[in-house]
């Protein structure tokens, strides 16, 4: 009696592991609703991974049949014998829902990749003249700032941008580096956007150039002195406006550490093209592509 209860239970083991093998290699068999999840995991194996995990259940299969072959006494004196082979399998990695949708990998697993397209035209795709601009700035932004002393009582109305991780303010003369808070987080988002667009298409990383920010009018009157083509009533008096040059950038790396590959200016004006570009079609920005001074005008809306 005991041996036939003993052996109905090793024929119950050895079906039960032979149906998991089954299951798990061919999904349709266990009915809809587990479909998916189960051939998720099977895709998620190698083929390498496959062939271990058949090796162990084989193995497991063989060692309880080899138990129901031999007699109880047989089985006790090779209890300290190792009946199943070790067999190395390494265990697949959990991919979440959110990583299998990740912009730096493909669903299998390869390293995507995301060309350069830039734009098809920098004056067409930038267009919004200084009228435009005016229109905005004076709509949004302050009522003109005078002079140095005049900036220092505005405190409470514009934000210090002089320094921040994802862009470089250049030595300012003829501007000073305060903006009306939108303005000053449009420009946190291009430089952020900027270099999240560099990481996903696998270049060095960089920094963009702010060259010029709030202008007083004193700053204007100066200015205009020496460049006679520059306007009285500037888009930088309302804190509203900064340039970003196209042609410098600052290199982001560890003077410690290993040498990186030079990256050329027109390769990061190409990717800072589709930065600026994405963010004038969602209507954060008016841009104006300046030729003479080499940058892009932009102006918060």
């Amino acid at each position: 009696m005991k041996v036939t209860q003993k052996r109905f239970l090793v024929v119950f083991a050895v079906i039960t592991l032979i149906l998991a093998l089954v299951r798990l290699f061919f999904p349709s068999v266990s009915g809809e609703r587990h479909i998916v999840e189960q051939t998720a995991l099977a895709d998620s194996l190698t083929m390498q991974q496959k062939d271990s995990m058949i090796t162990i259940v084989l193995a497991q299969a063989d060692s309880v049949l080899r138990i129901a072959a031999f007699p109880q006494s047989q089985v006790e004196e090779n209890q300290s014998e190792t009946i199943m082979p070790s067999v190395p399998v390494t265990a697949p990695v959990a991919v979440s829902d959110s990583a299998s949708r990740s912009i730096f990998f493909n669903p299998d697993g390869t390293l995507a990749k995301h060309p350069i397209f830039s734009v098809s035209s920098y004056k067409a795709c930038f267009p919004d003249s200084n009228s435009v601009q005016l229109s905005s700035a004076s709509k949004l932004g302050v009522s003109p700032v005078a002079n140095r002393i005049d900036a220092e009582k505005r405190k409470n109305e514009l934000v210090y941008v002089g320094g921040n991780p994802f862009f470089y303010v250049e030595p300012l003369k003829q501007s000073i580096p305060y903006l009306i808070p939108k303005a000053a987080v449009l420009l946190q988002d291009i430089g952020r956007n900027f270099m999240d667009s560099l990481q996903i298409k696998q270049i060095p990383l960089h920094k963009i150039r702010v060259t010029s920010v709030l202008r007083t009018k004193d700053d204007v009157d100066k200015l205009r002195k020496r460049n006679q083509n520059a306007t009285e009533n500037s888009c930088h008096l309302y804190g509203t406006t900064f340039d970003i040059s196209y042609t410098k950038y600052v290199t982001v790396s560890d003077p410690a550490g290993p040498q990186r590959r030079a990256v050329q200016n027109d390769t990061l004006k190409y990717v800072l093209s589709e930065v600026l570009r994405d963010l004038r079609v969602q209507n954060r920005c008016y841009i104006k592509y300046e030729v003479k001074q080499a940058c892009f005008h932009i102006t918060v809306r």
